[in-house]
Order: structure tokens, then sequence, then C-alpha cells
């Protein structure tokens, strides 16, 4: 069996009175799509936000590649290839294409910006993915929806050698978009990246998903290979009906 990407062993953490994570423990394998799903307050943003650099378990332990790890910001959770595309897409309007794909991570030349080599390779990046994405001189602000959204996955694909988190990527997507999301998603996955998508949509998640990870109430209470389990089944665990 692989060594997965990233590991969560008995992982918890409390705000105040509130235990947002109870005992976590968790596995995201390479070059596969697992989903993280539960009802709103189970535990899932939080504990993504301990993957990628928010938060910090308060116990229990996080694993890269098998090593522990323990980032003290999020910028240190992409130095080591995990990438988050938020589900308010953490995108400046007012910006072209390429200056988001490379806010805070400007190229320099002789100590200025390098706005050529930037541009040719955001134009780069949006190619090889495939982005149904305008010029990358395009101000974000005259986007769809679903281009925002690509724009925001290939920043993530573009400087991620390891994960991609993605939370409810096409919540707010019409079908079409969200199919061209979907593909975008397949696509990552097939060039050897592992996915977690945070997701509501279960029809979505048997679609893309190879493995399923259930939380309830700050507990992750049940995983299962997507092959060997139903939509029917992973509703049940998510409200305890069925047992885990």
């Amino acid at each position: 069996m692989s060594t997965p990407i990233i590991e969560a062993r008995d992982v918890s953490l409390s705000f105040g009175s509130v235990r947002a994570l109870r005992d976590v423990s968790l596995t995201i394998g390479p070059g596969e799509i697992t989903a993280l799903v539960g009802d709103n307050g189970a535990g899932k943003s939080t504990l993504v936000r301990c993957f990628s650099g928010v938060h910090k378990p308060q116990s229990g332990t996080v694993l890269l590649d098998d090593q522990p790890v323990s980032f003290s910001s999020p910028e240190a959770a992409r130095s080591q290839g995990i990438e988050t595309v938020h589900q308010n897409l953490a995108l400046v309007e007012d910006l072209t294409v390429w200056q988001n794909l490379f806010l805070n991570r400007e190229l320099t030349r002789f100590g200025m910006l390098d706005r050529r080599r930037m541009r040719r390779d955001a134009a780069q990046m949006v190619s090889e993915l495939a982005v149904n994405v305008p010029e990358v001189t395009s101000r974000v602000r005259r986007l769809s929806g679903g281009q925002r959204q690509a724009v925001s996955i290939c920043r993530a694909a573009g400087f991620s050698s390891r994960l991609v988190i993605m939370d409810e990527p096409t919540a707010a997507l019409g079908v079409q978009e969200t199919k061209r999301v979907e593909e975008l998603i397949l696509r990552l996955r097939d060039e050897g990246h592992a996915v977690l998508l945070i997701s509501h949509n279960f029809a979505q998640v048997m679609r893309l998903s190879q493995q399923v990870w259930v939380m309830r109430a700050g507990q992750c209470v049940a995983g299962r290979r997507t092959d060997q389990t139903t939509g029917e089944e992973i509703v049940g665990l998510i409200t305890g009906a069925v047992a885990a």
C-alpha cells in the first residue's frame, strides 16, 4: 500500500468549550481524489485548516509523507506543496488573471517585477490545464463563476507538487461550468496530484472520488472506498442512520 501524502492521527482541536475535532484519524493517498463529507459543523473545514497551516492541532499528529509536521502558517504548508482552493476563491477582482496566479509569489529580475515572465508562465499554466479562461491579461471581475474557479484551481495546481485541497469547488456553478471544473479536477488526479475534495454533492463525490471519509460532530466516523459504497450509505453514515 502506498504511503499517504498526508495523514491525521488522533487530531483534536477545541475553540473554548467547543470541541471542533475529536481524535480524528484519516489518510489521503497519492494520485487519487479523496472526498471529505459531513453536515455543516461536522469539522471538515477545521480539519482542512489543520492541513493547510491555518490551525494547529492541540493534540494528535499530522504527518506529511509519513513524517510529523506542524505548519506555522499557510505559507509554510504551501512551501511543502499543499495548496488550498477556498470556497471564496481568494481572488482579487481588480487584478488580471496572471497577477492573481502570481499573487504573493511575484517573480523578480534585478530587483524589479518580471512581468513578462509572469505573463508567459501564467499563459503556459492555463494552457497546460486546458482551462476555459480568456487571456491572462483579462481582469478577474470580467470572468464567469466557472472561469474564476478555474483560475483558482490553476493557481493551486501550478504550484502544488503534492496535494490540492478544494472546498466546495462547484457549489455556486451551473451545470456546464460544473462539468468543466470536474474535468479539471480529474485531470489533476491523472497528472499525479492528490486531491482532497469537500463537497455536499454526493453524486459528485461518487463520480470523482476513490476514497470517502465521513465526519460527524467533530469525529471521523467512517471511511469507505468509493467503489465499495453507495450514496445512500454515505448519507446514512453522515446522519448516523447507518452504523460505521
